[in-house]
């Protein structure tokens, strides 16, 4: 598989890497197989996806445990990427930077991931109670202390919901001056927000500036949270835990309409031979946004993990591209 830089420090990754949040968090709760997850990290191993994405608060801790199960065996193939700065509760998660805790969840990160070094540890929020050259500083000390490699910084969820663009802020501007900020204190060798073909706002100032400084962009959700794939039926309804039941991009009225993307990707994707997938289209659409941008598609099957690696090999022309340009913007979309 191709070989993408994340950062000044030309960390190398696969081009495509493996979002392990759906084996633990967030999605279909009864879906979740351990067994099944370790084949699809194994798999994504195998292909070449090297980088894989997780977090202290996915499960919370499960997720870290579970790759820890691999990465006992395969460290020196994998990329860790973790985040840390999310602490769930009962009911809701909340953001801690406070630099104590910070270097307590490291430790505990190394623990369960049976590693002792994190390859990039990212900021997952922004604590409004801490300023985030603090915060930063104090990840910065965890790269000298050998603990970690590379920082970076997660913009999910913090750019393009509503209201985004609103009172005079354009999307992303609170990220662009965080990120100016700790910039100042220790280098920022990776971003971290939503890319896809349904969501596009990180094109227009969050990915120029990654590509103007020389820091690698991991793409968030390049799949739509399973929506490109062309999987998803409208109104066949979620489980009561699966944060896409709530989701306006996927009341059975959005998805209704959205089908159109879902078909303008599967016409590209035929061009390309009976073998290429919707998905493998969305992937490869979202490569074609720069040399610098890695998509991090989840996936908790083997199936899925090698369809998504499979995309590195997928080179959209430059009509492809102007077709899905000309694509109607997704209904319920922030952006």
């Amino acid at each position: 598989m191709e070989r993408r830089s994340i950062g000044a420090g030309a960390l190398a990754v696969g081009a495509v890497g493996l979002g392990c949040m759906p084996m633990s968090w967030a999605y279909a709760p009864s879906r979740r197989r351990g067994d099944e997850s370790l084949a699809a990290v194994h798999t994504a191993l195998d292909l070449g996806c090297t980088l894989l994405d997780t977090a202290d608060v996915y499960g919370p801790f499960t997720n870290e445990l579970l790759l820890g199960r691999v990465l006992r065996e395969r460290r020196a193939e994998a990329f860790v990427s973790a985040k840390v700065g999310l602490r769930a509760g009962e009911q809701h998660v909340v953001a801690c930077g406070r630099p104590e805790y910070l270097r307590r969840a490291c430790d505990a990160s190394l623990r369960r991931l049976r590693t002792d070094v994190i390859d990039l540890y990212q900021l997952h929020r922004v604590d409004p109670e801490v300023p985030v050259e603090e915060t930063w500083g104090a990840m910065a000390e965890l790269v000298g202390a050998g603990k970690v490699r590379a920082l970076g910084f997660c913009a999910l969820g913090a750019g393009a919901g509503p209201g985004a663009g609103r009172r005079g802020d354009p999307a992303y501007g609170a990220v662009l001056r965080h990120l100016d900020r700790v910039q100042q204190v220790f280098p920022v060798s990776a971003v971290q927000a939503e890319l896809s073909v349904w969501s596009q706002e990180a094109l227009r100032r969050l990915l120029p500036w990654c590509a103007a400084r020389g820091v690698g962009f991991l793409a968030a959700m390049p799949l739509g949270s399973g929506f490109l794939t062309g999987t998803l039926t409208p109104g066949q309804g979620f489980e009561w835990e699966d944060v896409r039941a709530r989701h306006p991009r996927f009341t059975a009225e959005a998805m209704a309409t959205n089908q159109v993307l879902v078909a303008g990707l599967r016409r590209v994707a035929r061009r390309h031979g009976a073998r290429v997938t919707a998905a493998q289209v969305a992937l490869a659409w979202v490569l074609a946004q720069g040399p610098q941008v890695v998509p991090v598609p989840g996936a908790d099957r083997a199936g899925w993990a090698a369809e998504n690696a499979q995309a590195a090999g997928v080179r959209l022309t430059a009509a492809d591209l102007a077709e899905i340009a000309a694509l109607p913007a997704a209904v319920g979309a922030w952006d």
